[in-house]
This record gives structure tokens, sequence and C-alpha cells, in this order.
């Protein structure tokens, strides 16, 4: 039992402002959940998606091995109705961690004005 991995990312939040006007991008990279989460007075909010891409990243970087063979539509980041982020794994995501011997993930995130980070934090129970 115990801490196996730490992972932390920034990313600013103008390189998903971009991404709303290329057709696709979005699609390729967060699950219908998330886009669907992070939809803020009928269009999609750059903050959220910034803190989940960073969320994805920081989840890679807890592993030890990146996110090669990781599809990154399988990082789900999910709210709870108190507001609570957490990291739901799926398909090659749900392999990888259970490859790096972690049973159990947690995640922090923030964003001030430019920037979006996250926090990812492996366990074993």
């Amino acid at each position: 039992m115990g801490i196996t991995g730490i992972g932390i990312d920034m990313v600013r939040i103008q390189r998903m402002e971009h991404w709303l006007f290329k057709p696709g991008l979005l699609e390729r990279y967060f699950h219908p959940q998330e886009l669907e989460a992070s939809v803020s007075n009928g269009k999609k909010d750059a903050h959220s998606l910034a803190a989940r891409f960073a969320a994805k990243e920081a989840f890679g970087k807890a592993l030890g091995t990146g996110l090669a063979g990781i599809t990154l539509k399988d990082i789900i980041v999910i709210n709870h109705a108190n507001g609570k982020p957490e990291i739901e794994v799926i398909n090659t995501a749900r392999t990888a961690l259970k490859n790096s011997g972690a049973n159990r993930a947690h995640l922090s995130l923030t964003h001030e004005h430019e920037y979006a980070a996250a926090v990812v934090v492996l366990e074993v129970l």
C-alpha cells in the first residue's frame, strides 16, 4: 500500500481556445462525457478543457511511462455533484494503470488567468 507515482502538468488556456475552432480536434482527445461537462452557457469552456487535458498529461507522468499506447479519450475527468474531480480510466488507460501496479488515481485541478494545471497521484490500496 502506498503512492506509486505523482504527475503534474500545466496547459495554457489559450491553446484550448484555438482548439475550439478546429473541427474534430476536441473529439480526438476528449471523451464525449468530458465535452458535455465542459459546456458553460451553451458553449465549450476552454478553462475546463485545459484543466482536463492537463490531467491526462499528468496521469501519463504519474505512470512514469508517459502516454505512449494510451488513447487520451480513455482518460476521463469527471466531476462529482460537489465539484470534486476524479479520473476514470477505461480501455488503454485502465490497462496502463493496472500495469503500473496502482489501482487508484487521485486528481486535483486548478486554473487561474492564463493557465490550468493538474496533479495526479497514483496509489496502491
